[in-house]
């Protein structure tokens, strides 16, 4: 059908396929790639436009429909000069992290500010409650549409987040402004289904209805002659160019799975596992030629439910490995069972946490483009650690490891999601080579819910000893966790059950303890690491076990938790649990919190309110988190996972810095900490450094990012390569200046006199001599201007940061609607680099663990069918339901690196859905009800109360 348009101001004319929605038009007919797909359903806000001067969702609207119509993009407003103060105040404000929510979510608040001048945050608010951020947690976003409102009425000055550049060089602990985010809030990033190569082939899969059933039959045949279609693969056929996988941690004693192919061979273990692939000229043919492949089905009873999996007589998944048991694990330490005898209380309950998913907004998304004259396979991916697809992709479609090259280009959030091997990923990589052209894998949002990692089901029985006086002596805590019918590869699926033994017990002195974790298969999508790995569910239950001691002697929670946690002389010290923490700071923390929320206040209006019948309740969550993995983590169960991580920087001719690191961006700010780094340790500018990341043919070998690990190691690698490069500097400066190299130093780009800070050469003349005049310096001195250096932590298998988060919260009793009123959060994650990026990081974390307690939630069916499959019956927090995030730092170096930087991406999550539930369980213990599950939805609430 033809139809025409003006996009931005040009007239133009296509021929479309009349189902083509509006936004795929504008991105693959028109590359017009700022406006993005994130949900397809309306939902998530990516990918709006405006149509004839309104806001319009590109997803639902079809091309044909926007007919004669005046289209705009986040491309076109942003040269027409009308975002301009958005996009500064965007940018200044940090209100973007991977930046792919951003184009649809600048159009919704400049519609805003046309509307109306000025607004108060919770207007603000429920102007963008339709577009999904998954990284920011909105506070940034709010407070930069106020700020552009100022600055459109001239009340405010247009000052920029960095200050004046500092006069020592150092830019360690200062908010600099991201430069990469310029071309994000422009519409100009490149994300990996932005990347056009000729030739290019879709690949779509036929995903399994069912939980657990045989394959009896496949016809392909009416697939295979559909026009368009370049091949039709099943599981056995691709078999033959990759080789399985199993995802085993050998330092996991007894650990086992089974064997997992890109496509099931003769029956599929859970509903939406790929069966047999589809490859064609574009991804709606792809699609055509799924449902044209017929395959007979041979159900079998689902496995479901955790406690079934293990009962006798159950299903087994994999019948060759006798069970449905992964992995046992247990912890043993002191005389728990004298400590529980001796008590004077013991307290017992079980907690479950919802099974949950990642839903960033960028869909996994992987382009392999293999070609056949120099066997060589270049993969673009959205992932975080291209060295280790690199490998998998060497070693399992056997193709020689210097012939593989992985590229991470922008990439739409991860946090977790994107380290793991996925069937369907490894697929479009396997048939690429067979094919010998490229093909592109995209998942659409269904898909995702389906085969994205899950996270989070747990079944936790804890139980505490007690003395009168609140002191816990000893614990008990049993963990059931479902894992799905794979253990994930390369990084296994057992490691979030192990952190939960390892860490519930946390900064807590308890010396007995005793711990056991089950993992198990089921029949539902494979369970592994997500952000802050574990770690929410073992403070959500050691915090609400502290707040239930609390109420059962009636004592101040505040007060029972300064019983017991560890103080500053205790340190350096090993928990019972075998964990080994450097310093921590709880005390500081607790204090530093309760101070930033005004604590005795809000105590005292949530007693008044009550008195009122108003139900508000506040609650507390101490936590841990770990950060910088060192090769314990994966290494030594076999995995292969770089643990270190290096830095290549280069001095170029005209004095500029170019950093190389084996370190990866997702939004997190890393590739501007790093500059902040060189720039601090070389002394120049951080406008003269530019960072590449992301490229396994230019980077250094490295681990990527995950962890929380960029500052930690990245960063001490850049600090390193640094001070050696500028050591380098001053002994080619000592020779062409005749003096000694300790008479000289580097500050803003210039060699100056150490003692009187006299310039005396600039860093570019420097160049121009070592690089084009090389011949005027001694015969027997070569300068080396481009230095690497790794960093791998040696000292502590892990650093951990520490924090205490509060909630405030009001629970309706008759909806049983829970409203968030207030969240504050002390965190101590070392040597802070970037103050702004590290407080975007803690509230957007924080609205992860916000989602954990209240909305997020996978749901299946008795046979073992996932029910929320879109953004509609799945929810996530928008900006309308979260609540102001206040944050204060402590800040505890550590004294194992140089830098003493830590990481802290994922302290927020951690404590987050702890402290949610220890408020609403404060909020209802006038009514004598107590939640021990989250999600708290209004049903669980009701139960509680009994009016369900």
């Amino acid at each position: 059908m033809n139809i025409a348009m003006t996009v931005n101001g040009v007239r133009i004319a296509r021929d479309v396929e009349s189902r083509q929605n509006l936004v795929d038009f504008l991105r693959y007919e028109l590359q017009l790639t700022g406006t993005h797909v994130g949900c397809e359903h309306g939902v998530c806000g990516a990918c709006t436009v405006r149509v004839d001067g309104k806001l319009v969702r590109g997803c639902l609207l079809l091309a044909v429909q926007a007919d004669g119509c005046r289209v705009e993009t986040i491309e076109g407003l942003a040269e027409s000069g009308a975002l301009t103060r958005l996009q500064d105040a965007f940018r200044h404000e940090n209100a973007l992290q991977c930046g792919f929510c951003t184009p649809g979510m600048l159009l919704t608040a400049h519609a805003l500010l046309e509307r109306v001048a000025r607004h108060n945050p919770p207007e603000i608010r429920e102007a963008i409650g339709g577009n999904y951020c998954r990284c920011t947690g909105y506070h940034a976003i709010v407070q930069a549409i106020a700020r552009a409102a100022e600055l459109r009425s001239g009340r405010e000055a247009a000052t920029g987040a960095d200050g004046e550049a500092p006069t020592d060089g150092g830019y360690i602990g200062r908010t600099v402004t991201r430069p990469q985010t310029a071309r994000l809030v422009a519409g100009r990033g490149t994300y990996t289904d932005d990347v056009f190569i000729p030739r290019l082939a879709h690949v779509a899969f036929v995903r399994s209805p069912h939980a657990h059933a045989r394959m009896t039959h496949i016809d392909t045949a009416d697939a295979k002659v559909l026009p368009g279609v370049i091949a039709v693969v099943t599981g056995r056929e691709l078999a033959q160019h990759c080789d399985p996988w199993v995802g085993v941690l050998k330092n996991y004693a007894g650990m086992k799975s089974a064997p997992q192919y890109p496509l099931a061979l003769y029956k599929a273990v859970w509903m939406g596992e790929p069966v047999v692939a589809v490859v064609a000229e574009s991804r709606a043919l792809a699609e055509d030629g799924c449902a044209r492949v017929k395959i007979a089905w041979e159900p079998l009873p689902p496995v479901v439910d955790a406690e079934a999996a293990l009962a006798p007589g159950a299903t087994l998944i994999h019948p060759e490995l006798g069970d449905n048991l992964v992995l046992e694990a247990k912890i043993n330490a002191g005389d728990v069972d004298a400590a529980f005898r001796e008590a004077d209380l013991v307290v017992r309950e079980t907690y479950e946490t919802g099974r949950h998913t990642v839903v960033s907004l960028e869909p996994r998304v992987v382009l392999a483009d293999y070609a056949p004259a120099d066997e060589t396979l270049t993969v673009y991916h959205s992932g975080q650690a291209p060295y280790m697809l690199h490998d998998i992709l060497s070693r399992h479609l056997r193709i020689p490891e210097h012939r593989v090259r992985v590229i991470n280009k922008d990439v739409g959030g991860s946090f977790g999601l994107k380290i793991h091997t996925y069937p369907d990923e490894i697929a479009a990589c396997a048939l690429a080579v067979m094919l010998g052209r490229p093909v592109k894998f995209l998942a659409d949002r269904i898909e995702s819910f389906q085969t994205d990692i899950h996270s989070r089901d747990h079944r936790v029985t804890a139980e505490v000893a007690v003395r009168r006086d609140g002191t816990i002596t000893a614990m008990r805590v049993d963990d059931l966790a479902p894992v799905g019918p794979f253990s994930m590869y390369p990084r296994s699926s057992v490691v979030e059950s192990g952190q939960i033994l390892r860490t519930t017990p946390g900064p807590y002195k308890l010396r007995h303890y005793a711990a056991r974790g089950r993992v198990v298969f089921q029949n539902k999508t494979p369970m592994s690491q997500y952000r802050a790995v574990g770690h929410p569910v073992a403070a959500l239950v050691m915090e609400a076990m502290v707040d239930r001691v609390a109420r059962e002697l009636k004592l101040d929670p505040v007060d029972v938790r300064r019983r017991n946690l560890l103080t500053a002389d205790m340190y350096p010290y090993t928990a019972a649990s075998g964990l080994f923490f450097e310093k921590l700071s709880h005390e500081e923390s607790l204090d530093s919190v309760l101070a930033l929320a005004h604590y005795p206040a809000l105590c005292k209006e949530r007693d008044g309110l009550r008195a009122r019948g108003v139900y508000r309740g506040l609650g507390l969550c101490v936590f841990i988190d770990l950060t910088v993995p060192g090769a314990q983590t994966y290494g030594t169960g076999g995995a292969r996972i770089s643990s270190q991580d290096g830095t290549t920087i280069r001095l170029e001719p005209s004095g500029k810095l170019t950093v190389i690191s084996s370190i990866t961006e997702q939004g997190q700010g890393t590739d501007t900490i790093l500059a902040q780094v060189a720039a601090t340790a070389v002394g120049v500018a951080i406008e003269d450094v530019r960072v590449v990341t992301g490229d396994t043919m230019v980077t250094p070998y490295g681990g990527g990012t995950w962890g929380s690990r960029g500052a930690g190691i990245g960063g001490e690698a850049t600090l390193l390569t640094g001070k050696a490069l500028k050591e380098n500097i001053l002994k080619v400066a000592a020779v062409v200046l005749d003096v000694e190299a300790l008479t000289l130093d580097v500050r803003g780009g210039q060699i100056i006199d150490a003692r009187t800070g006299d310039a005396r050469m600039p860093l570019a003349e420097l160049g121009r001599i070592a690089y084009f005049r090389p011949d005027t310096l001694p015969k027997d001195f070569q300068s080396e201007l481009t230095i690497t250096r790794h960093y791998v932590p040696r000292h502590q298998p892990l650093a951990y940061t520490n924090g205490v988060q509060l909630s405030y919260v009001e629970v309706d009793p008759d909806t049983g609607f829970v409203k968030l009123l207030g969240h504050w959060v002390a965190e101590d994650c070392g040597r802070i680099i970037n103050p702004m990026l590290v407080d975007e990081q803690i509230r957007g974390g924080v609205a992860h663990g916000l989602g954990d307690a209240l909305w997020e939630h996978c749901i299946y069916d008795a046979n073992g069918q996932l029910l929320t499959t879109t953004m509609m019956d799945y929810l996530v927090p928008m900006a309308a339901e979260m609540p102001d995030i206040w944050v204060s730092h402590v800040e505890t170096p550590t004294s194992y690196s140089e830098g003493g930087f830590k990481g802290a991406g994922e302290g927020g999550v951690a404590g987050a859905p702890g402290a949610v539930l220890n408020a609403v369980n404060d909020a209802l213990a006038p009514l004598g009800a107590r939640i021990t599950r989250v999600p708290i939805t209004p049903e669980v609430v009701l139960r509680a109360l009994g009016r369900l």
